[in-house]
């Protein structure tokens, strides 16, 4: 179906969300009509913020929102569609659009396989109607669909749409990209180079993939890696747990804007705690690229003064390869909790491949190798 369609048998003019590969052809339709617009769309940190932006759109205007986001943004919005949204508590109407990943039947990667099982019974689970849309969904079946969901709503409840792999279409290619000259596989080559045999936790997405096929392209061990596959913004936090239970080891972080944004508060629990062995550093191409490429608000924010003001000891942001290396050179030889903010271009090569080990081995495996540290 066009996503033109979609749009319009849905009827709001408002949207608001975290990007999702499954939903591609809505975000860059969004971007594409509206742009980061406050009065039309707004490209949230999380699945909460934005379920919650929506509440606030709807308090301010009497108005349907819709809320994008992908099926393992869920957990993140169960808080507030329970407390917030629910017709027990404020009965606020909101429309769920979600991006349907591992669905039971179609191949998928290993984090998104139990999410994808539960995906309908969490909806379920949480009194909101649903209504698949695949790639044969008619004109007909979804506005049949939307208008037994406008009842629901207007006793302000929440409805969803789950959207099947290539369900959606949109025939403009919308381009993303800023001007900043460092390709983050390049960047994790520099890492590799100077982290030597430390560990290191690397976040979702591309930036775990780049690392495994450094290590295979160096001949390289994967046992110094944990490669967080899934949990989108805790990377950090699964470091700092390391690190603190591994005193006499230099543990390194390689982590993205947009995961960050996903879960800054990990940033003051960091700081808080100020592990003197462990390196953050924060991949930075203001961009959810894994998924498309849509913008995060990363390259509106200070994440040095963030880090500082949390508790990091020592922050700085750097954007070349000279720079890059004095700063791994330092924080290799120092014992203070580091962040190293590195501004990165979007793109990555398009035969990247994906881990060949399942998650559990590299679990196993990682886990092995620190037990001797």
């Amino acid at each position: 179906m066009k996503v033109e369609k979609f749009v319009e048998i849905i009827g709001s003019d408002f949207y608001t969300g975290v990007p999702d590969s499954q939903l591609k052809a809505l975000c860059d339709y969004l971007m594409d009509v509206y742009g980061i617009d406050k009065e039309h769309h707004l490209i949230a940190a999380n699945e909460g913020n934005c379920t919650a932006i929506a509440a606030g759109y709807h308090l301010a205007t009497n108005k349907v929102p819709v809320v994008y986001m992908q099926n393992s943004g869920q957990g993140n919005v169960i808080n507030p569609i329970a407390s917030l949204l629910n017709d027990k508590v404020y009965a606020i109407p909101v429309i769920f659009v979600v991006g349907w990943r591992g669905e039971p039947g179609v191949h998928d990667e290993p984090q998104h396989i139990y999410q994808g099982e539960v995906t309908l019974k969490l909806l379920e689970d949480m009194d909101i109607k649903t209504f698949v849309v695949g790639k044969d969904t008619t004109e007909e079946e979804l506005n049949s669909a939307m208008e037994k969901f406008k009842p629901v709503l207007d006793k302000g409840k929440n409805v969803a749409f789950v959207i099947r792999k290539g369900a959606l279409s949109y025939d403009n290619k919308v381009e993303y990209a800023n001007d900043n000259q460092l390709l983050r596989e390049d960047i994790i080559n520099h890492i590799v180079t100077f982290s030597g045999e430390d560990p290191i936790i690397s976040t979702t997405g591309k930036a775990s993939r780049e690392l495994f096929e450094i290590r295979e392209s160096n001949g390289q061990s994967h046992q110094y890696d944990f490669l967080t596959v899934g949990s989108m913004g805790h990377s950090s936090s699964i470091a700092l747990g390391v690190a603190i239970n591994k005193p006499n080891a230099k543990i390194w972080c390689i982590d993205g804007d947009g995961a960050v944004l996903m879960h800054m508060g990990s940033m003051a629990v960091l700081g808080a705690n100020a592990p003197n062995n462990m390196v953050h550093i924060i991949i930075n191409n203001s961009a959810h690229e894994t998924v498309g490429g849509m913008p995060t608000v990363a390259a509106n924010i200070d994440m040095v003064s963030i880090a500082k003001a949390c508790g990091y000891p020592y922050a700085v942001s750097v954007d070349n390869f000279d720079d890059l290396d004095i700063e791994l050179a330092k924080v290799k030889n120092r014992n203070t909790l580091s962040m190293i903010e590195v501004k990165c271009s979007l793109g990555a090569r398009e035969n990247l491949g994906r881990p060949t080990t399942t998650a559990h081995e590299n679990k196993e495996c990682f886990m092995k190798y620190i037990a001797k540290l």
